[in-house]
């Protein structure tokens, strides 16, 4: 069959499809996770609680599509790369998994009891729910961008040479506090568009503030801990980018402050860091003046910059490794084979425009600002 797109460009559509669905995940499931972290916080009765869950309630499960076809486009296009991340960040794999089913599992049986103390104990687990993916997710994108302990043997067979709590440092840190601060920022922009106007809207634009503040602060300290903290990695030579997926036929270099070459050499990239500010400096005007819609979308530019910024930056790597940097996985060398990229790439044009219209459509129809006395006359409510 004679392909009509060459195999570098089908591999650089992917990686920016992998940006997509990431963005995707960040921007939809985001302020699902920024709702729950803030819940025990802007709710004081169980009315407000309720009222505050209905505001994702309606939505929260669509959104988690962008999470599974995150990890089923890894899977499919970037295979070395699965292998590798699923198996080094296994342990915390499982705590994100463990935390988010606690959401489901809350929101179903929060209120299946009158009980004062069973209903804070699932508003406990909702909010760990939300805050502890936000958290370990930031602290995984830390980790790549500092490069991976692991190392490819002749077979290419991945030995991870880590342990949990060494995903732990302080740049990691670091970046999960940002990634948590920029989901709250995303659900409090949410909560003052969806709930009522009163005490829960004015506690979640106080949150909102404080957190987007925090924001900007932690990128800023990100990008300075990139620029003299020594972090990066370079190619040796030219890379073949169009031969068979091959890790160990590229050879790569800890290259201090290599993750800020890409911006030198392509000026336009800055359009990403600029726009992870300036969202976030939108989302905390728009909080702060209750103007609405302009702080969600100041957030979620937000987190399309802040990602994008991520991505850009360390273009072609997808995952470097720390101790052996010859294993480090690539644009060039970590994607399934040409036919299949290809494959994929018709299923995806036929079927993503299908599922934002659905989405769209959903969120059209489920519309409205939720309120506490609409708990008292829809018995469907959580």
């Amino acid at each position: 069959m004679d392909i009509p797109l060459d195999y570098p460009t089908l591999r650089v559509i992917w990686w920016g499809l992998m940006g997509v669905l990431l963005i995707g995940f960040a921007v939809s499931d985001g302020f699902d996770l920024g709702v729950a972290s803030l819940l025990p916080f802007v709710a004081r009765t169980d009315g407000e609680r309720r009222m505050v869950i209905n505001t994702i309630g309606p939505t929260w499960e669509g959104n988690q599509v962008w999470f599974i076809l995150g990890g089923g486009a890894i899977f499919a296009a970037w295979p070395f790369v699965y292998a590798v991340s699923f198996s080094g960040f296994y342990l915390a794999m499982f705590a994100v998994l463990a935390a988010l089913i606690l959401r489901p599992v809350g929101f179903k049986y929060r209120s299946k009891r009158p009980s004062k103390a069973w209903r804070a104990g699932w508003d406990w687990a909702l909010f760990v729910g939300g805050f502890a993916p936000a958290l370990v997710f930031g602290v995984a994108v830390g980790n790549v961008l500092q490069g991976i302990p692991f190392r490819l043997d002749s077979d290419l067979r991945a030995t991870y040479e880590g342990g949990f709590f060494g995903l732990f440092t302080p740049f990691t840190l670091l970046s999960g506090l940002l990634s948590v601060a920029m989901l709250v920022t995303h659900g409090a922009a949410w909560l003052t568009l969806k709930a009522e106007k009163g005490p829960v809207r004015e506690r979640a634009r106080a949150f909102g503030t404080i957190s987007a503040l925090a924001a900007m602060i932690l990128f800023a300290a990100g990008y300075a801990f990139a620029a003299l903290g020594g972090l990066g990695y370079r190619l040796e030579g030219a890379a073949d980018l169009a031969g068979a997926s091959n890790p160990l036929r590229s050879s790569t270099v800890a290259a201090p402050g290599a993750w800020l070459d890409n911006f030198g050499v392509y000026p336009w990239m800055w359009i990403a860091p600029a726009a992870g500010f300036l969202g976030m400096a939108g989302a905390l005007l728009g909080i702060r003046a209750g103007r609405e819609a302009p702080a969600f979308l100041g957030s979620s530019v937000a987190a399309l910059g802040i990602i994008s910024t991520v991505g850009l930056s360390m273009f072609p790597y997808i995952l470097p490794s720390s101790i052996d940097p010859r294993s480090s996985l690539t644009v060039w060398n970590a994607s399934s084979s040409h036919m299949t990229l290809f494959i994929m790439l018709l299923v995806t044009i036929v079927f993503l425009p299908i599922v934002l219209a659905y989405t769209a459509w959903a969120f059209k129809v489920m519309w409205g600002r939720s309120t506490v006395g609409a708990l008292t006359t829809n018995p469907d409510l959580y």
